[in-house]
C-alpha cells in the first residue's frame, strides 16, 4: 500500500460493516448468484439500470461509481475478490452511464438526487430489505444523500474522494479536465472503450457544467443541509494527493455528520486519486477483517 495511514478513532472503524445478526439483510435474488458475477437490467424509474450483482452473504452493499464510471470500470477488483460468504454485492451503472444507456446521461440541478432515488429503489426492487453503501467520488456524494434522505434503508456507508459542496476553487480544477484530450491515456482508454470519444467528451464537458453550478449556490452545496441527517455508521476515506478534491471537503463531511452511531473515520492516504485502485484494496482488506470481527455496538 502506498504511503502511510493514519487512523482517527482507529476502534470505531472495526466496527463498520460487520455482520449483526439483529440487522440481517433479506438476500431477495441473491442467493441464486453465489460466486459467480450476474449481470442484468432491471426498471426503476423508469429507466432500465444495468446492474451486477455476486455473492450469498446477510449483508448487502451497494457500490456506487463515480463521474462518468460505471460498476465495472470502478468496481471490477471487488466484483472479483470481496468475501461473498459475508457480503452480496450490487454494483450499478447510474442512469447515463456504463450499461445503464439510453438514456443519455444529463445534469439537472437535482441529478444527485435522482441519483440516490435510483439506488435505493434498485435495491429495493432486488429485495433488498436494508443494505450498506460504497460511494467513490460522485458515488460518494450519492451515498451521503441516499443515506439521509432513507436513513431506516441504510446500514452503514464508506464514501471515499466526495464532497457536499463546490467552491470557485474547485470549479477551476473542473474546468482543468474539461477537455479530455489532455487526460492520462491510462485514465482516459477504458472510459473510451466503454462510450466511445464523442460520448465520453460531451458527458464529460456536461458534467464539468453541471457540477459548477452547485458553486453558484449558498455556501455552494451539493447536500450540506443533510448532512445532519445521517444516522448510520459512516467511514470517510480521502487522498492527501487528491488533485480533484481537497482535503477540506473530507474534514466538513467528518465535522458535520453529527448522528451517526460510531464516530467517523478519516483515512488519509499519501497517493493520489490515480491509485483508487490501492485504496479500495484497503477498503476491501477493512471489510474482510471487520466481517471477521464479533465487536457489536
Amino acid at each position: 500500500m502506498a504511503g502511510v495511514m493514519a487512523w482517527r478513532s482507529g476502534a470505531a472503524a472495526l466496527l463498520l460493516l460487520q455482520p449483526r445478526i439483529a440487522l440481517l439483510t433479506s438476500r431477495g435474488p441473491a442467493a441464486s448468484y453465489g460466486t459467480s458475477i450476474t449481470s442484468a437490467k432491471i426498471q426503476v424509474n423508469g429507466v432500465n439500470l444495468h446492474y451486477q450483482q455476486t455473492g450469498e452473504g446477510s449483508h448487502a452493499v451497494l457500490l456506487l461509481p463515480g463521474m462518468l464510471g460505471s460498476g465495472q470500470t470502478d468496481f471490477g477488483p471487488q466484483l472479483k475478490s470481496m468475501n461473498k460468504q459475508l457480503f452480496t454485492i450490487v454494483a450499478w451503472d447510474p442512469r447515463g452511464y456504463g450499461q445503464s444507456i439510453p438514456p443519455s446521461r444529463d445534469f439537472p440541478p437535482d441529478f444527485f438526487e435522482r441519483d440516490a432515488k435510483d439506488a435505493v429503489d434498485l435495491m429495493q426492487a432486488l429485495k433488498f430489505k436494508k443494505f450498506s453503501l460504497l460511494g467513490w467520488s460522485d458515488g460518494g456524494i450519492t451515498a451521503l444523500i441516499a443515506a439521509a434522505k432513507y436513513p431506516a434503508l441504510i446500514h452503514k456507508m464508506v464514501v471515499w474522494g466526495a464532497n457536499a459542496s463546490v467552491t470557485q476553487e474547485d470549479v477551476r480544477i473542473y474546468n482543468g479536465i474539461r477537455d479530455v484530450s489532455k487526460w492520462s491515456e491510462k485514465v482516459k482508454k477504458p472510459l473510451e472503450e466503454l462510450y466511445g470519444h464523442k460520448y465520453f467528451a460531451e458527458t464529460c464537458e456536461a458534467w464539468v457544467d453541471g457540477i459548477a453550478r452547485f458553486a453558484e449556490k449558498s455556501g455552494g452545496s451539493i447536500c450540506q443541509q443533510l448532512l445532519p441527517h445521517i444516522k448510520c455508521p459512516t467511514l470517510i476515506i480521502h487522498g492527501e494527493k487528491d488533485p480533484l478534491v481537497p482535503r477540506f471537503h473530507a474534514e466538513y463531511i467528518h465535522e458535520h455528520i453529527k448522528g451517526s452511531r460510531s464516530s467517523l473515520n478519516l483515512l488519509f492516504q499519501k497517493s493520489d486519486v490515480g491509485k483508487k485502485k490501492k485504496s479500495y484494496s484497503y477498503v476491501q482488506i477493512l471489510l474482510h477483517k471487520q466481517e471477521k470481527s464479533r465487536h457489536s455496538f
